[in-house]
């Protein structure tokens, strides 16, 4: 593969080559690794305690090491999603369901589900992963009667709080698309819902912005909504609700998708102007199954504006980042969350090689770290697999949840081809 053209200036950093092998014996020390750090995230708080909010069951804290030397006692919203696809198949794969039940909890409580349990994390959400978690969770042991009632619950948060039109919940501002919001009606806390705090894809004004990836998770909403209304034997509401994910394709489509790039853009509704930012959230699209099969093959074509040695960047090297404001998730970071959503978004495709491709590049960065420093972190550099990461409003954490699972799902699902 030739040089990027992407970038303003390029070096031997930007020559992408051949996706690595990786050692089987390494690959299971790592595994074995991650499975023995559950204990060392898992917390257990049932009463409320200064800010921090009970859960009815144990749940996974996001690192071992908190952010500005804080240590993190509290489950996240989005982040959980990850977690649990990471103990599906393993001896805590009871607790999945648990964190489902957890999340629910919060969600019966205060009407939505908070990014964190604190309680000055009640003033907004996290992207709403809640129904791809109950569905992946039905889909590995459930049935419709544990189903049932949990996707009620989450019929009730997608109405009131993603569709939510005034304060509290003012997220569908324009032809029934959604942006990300905070009772505070701040820009840097609704970016903070966005889970990309910070990033450079809202230049700062995230309340403005459509974005791609919310959407494309709305518009799975609905499908969930669909096949589970199919699961407990009611066709017609099935049918309203593919009607409402239609729509609200055709309105992604309309705004949000750019012809002439073959790309989707997040939209600044205010201006009337698409982002000029190509970033990972893009793909969400391709994991939700929005995106048509001619979208897709051409979303597929540009994942090489994104790829590096060591994985992908959840956004171009231009615009640059803000010194007033850096942002962590951006150039040349990689985050596994993204690598997740994009691989098998990929695959969901036919595009089967790129995808692996993907995976390789991404667990070869972590496994190199972990056999490096015997542990795995929130952000890589994999621009430059020899430097650190570039750090945001957070320093680089240990321990990272997310990471450790997302490492678990694509080890066991490429074991076959990884050597």
């Amino acid at each position: 593969m030739s040089k990027k053209t992407t970038h303003k200036n390029t070096d031997a950093s930007d020559v992408v080559l051949p996706p690595p092998a990786l050692k089987s014996e390494n690959i299971e020390a790592a595994l074995g690794f991650i499975e023995a750090r559950w204990g060392e995230l898992e917390r257990s708080n049932s009463e409320d305690k200064d800010t921090l909010i009970g859960l009815p069951h144990p749940y996974f804290a996001p690192s071992t090491s908190g952010s500005n030397s804080i240590k993190q006692d509290e489950i996240h919203y989005w982040d959980t999603y990850f977690i649990v696809r990471g103990l599906l198949g393993t001896k805590r794969e009871d607790q999945a369901y648990e964190q489902a039940d957890n999340l629910l909890h919060l969600l019966r409580r205060f009407g939505v589900v908070p990014a964190a349990n604190r309680f000055h994390a009640t003033s907004r959400s996290h992207p709403p992963m809640l129904t791809s978690l109950l569905m992946d969770l039905y889909d590995w042991g459930g049935n419709k009667e544990w189903l049932a009632p949990r996707m009620e619950l989450a019929k009730e948060e997608y109405r009131s709080v993603w569709r939510g039109s005034r304060h509290p919940h003012w997220r569908e501002v324009f032809k029934g698309l959604s942006r990300h919001y905070d009772v505070n009606e701040l820009d840097a806390l609704a970016e903070c819902e966005s889970g990309w705090e910070y990033t450079t894809r809202f230049s700062g004004k995230a309340l403005q912005h459509i974005p791609i990836d919310l959407n494309s998770l709305l518009y799975k909403c609905e499908m969930d909504f669909m096949r589970s209304a199919l699961i407990s034997g009611k066709p017609k509401e099935a049918q309203e609700w593919q009607k409402a994910a239609k729509e609200r394709k055709e309105a992604i489509d309309t705004y949000l998708w750019n012809q002439n790039a073959g790309f989707y853009f997040d939209y600044n509704y205010c201006t009337g102007r698409s982002s000029n930012v190509w970033s990972l959230a893009s793909y969400y699209s391709l994991w939700t199954g929005l995106a048509s099969e001619e979208q897709a093959a051409r979303m597929a074509e540009h994942i090489d504006k994104f790829e590096y040695n060591g994985g992908l960047v959840p956004a171009l090297e231009y615009p640059a980042v803000s010194e007033h404001q850096p942002a962590q998730w951006s150039y040349p970071n990689g985050l596994a969350p993204l690598h997740l959503v994009v691989i098998e978004g990929l695959a969901k495709y036919g595009y089967e090689s790129i995808a692996e491709r993907v995976a390789r590049r991404w667990l070869k960065t972590n496994l190199d770290s972990f056999m490096r420093k015997g542990d795995f972190f929130d952000k890589y550099n994999v621009v430059d697999i020899s430097s650190e990461p570039k750090e945001g409003l957070y320093p680089t954490e240990k321990g990272y949840a997310w990471t450790n699972a997302v490492f678990s799902v694509l080890a066991r699902e490429y074991r076959q081809s990884l050597s």
